[in-house]
């Protein structure tokens, strides 16, 4: 586990899935904002999003665990992972009851201590929904700058809605945070 103030982020347990899948993908309205693939009725199994699989180099999943209670909080992971170009994209979701208590950006600062330190990503980069402003606050919280917008770039739920673009490098990290590579592994 590599943990940060509150919280922790772990690898994903059989035990999750149902529960992320529940909470987090079978919520169309929700599920819709948070991937660009359109939602499709995917029945809890090993075809889930949150099931655990093979480990892959181009992504990281990660299940998101509330430090104080020791609780599953939600999913984050790097996905898009580039070792060539040492790049990778950023993505947080917590379960409902974990949203709006602060914990998103220490699950952007551990995300980023696992990108930088860990992976050795030169690059990592944020796209969310304009008005999503909790992730826009995490991210900006955690060093990300805003690059720019794209217009209509997702459809969402029925509308076109436009996708920010965040992004920080390793030199911006750590010269931010000094306490690059706090986010120690525990073994758990």
């Amino acid at each position: 586990m590599i943990r940060g103030d509150r919280v922790g982020l772990r690898a994903r347990h059989e035990a999750d899935v149902p529960v992320l899948h529940a909470a987090l993908y079978d919520d169309v309205a929700a599920r819709s904002r948070t991937d660009d693939r359109p939602w499709r009725p995917i029945p809890f199994g090993p075809h889930s999003p949150f099931a655990v699989g093979e480990p892959s180099d181009g992504v990281a999943p990660f299940s998101v665990v509330d430090l104080d209670t020791q609780t599953l909080a939600g999913a984050a992971g790097l996905w898009g992972i580039d070792a060539h170009n040492r790049t990778a994209h950023l993505g947080i979701s917590l379960l409902p009851a974990f949203r709006g208590r602060g914990l998103g950006s220490d699950v952007v600062r551990v995300l980023c201590t696992y990108g930088f330190a860990v992976r050795g990503m030169q690059r990592l980069q944020v796209e969310t929904l304009m008005d999503n402003a909790s992730m826009i606050a995490a991210a900006t919280k955690a060093g990300f700058v805003a690059e720019g917008t794209l217009r209509r770039a997702a459809w969402v739920y029925g509308a076109f809605a436009d996708v920010m673009v965040l992004g920080l490098l390793a030199g911006e990290w750590a010269a931010r945070d000094r306490r690059f590579g706090d986010a120690e592994p525990d073994g758990g």
